[in-house]
């Protein structure tokens, strides 16, 4: 039976860093490994993207993409992980499931901007009347199958144009 006082780790397991810059015998003396003279041999080196003043490749590129400035962020829930908590006595099925019970679960974090969203990932077998911020079509169908409901409390987004 080993003691706690006699607790080592493997050999080599941990490996020393080098110390550069100690002296000739140590192999890594003088430059220190970096080579002489130069900008990469001073200290505050920022060439990272630098291509010998030729235009850099991420400046060539055109820009992509957009990013939607008034989008909607929500807390994403699982079927599945509201199914596991209640098996698990963390989520009582006779009040109300909403925001603050899944928090207090610890299925959601802090509170995003626009609530939670249920998704229908995983399996519900119980009976269980949620109240969230938004709902896909096939979360809604999977705990009404259950026997359950599912209230949205705010209205659906318009269909594109």
């Amino acid at each position: 039976m080993t003691k706690l006082n006699d607790l080592r780790d493997n050999p080599g397991a941990r490996k020393e860093r080098m110390r550069v810059g100690r002296g000739i015998g140590s192999g890594k003396g003088k430059t220190a490994g970096r080579g002489v003279k130069g900008q990469t041999s001073r200290t505050g080196v920022a060439i990272n993207g630098f291509e010998g003043g030729q235009m850099p490749l991420h400046r060539r590129l055109p820009k992509r993409g957009f990013s939607k400035p008034f989008r909607k962020v929500y807390a994403v829930v699982n079927l599945g992980s509201i199914q596991k908590a209640i098996d698990a006595g963390k989520l009582d099925i006779a009040n109300a499931i909403d925001a603050a019970a899944l928090q207090a679960a610890g299925l959601v974090g802090k509170a995003k901007v626009d609530g939670v969203r249920l998704l229908a990932k995983g399996a519900l077998t119980a009976k269980v009347n949620v109240t969230v911020t938004g709902a896909s079509q096939a979360a809604v169908e999977a705990v009404e199958k259950a026997g359950g409901t599912v209230t949205v409390t705010e209205p659906k987004a318009e269909a594109a144009e």
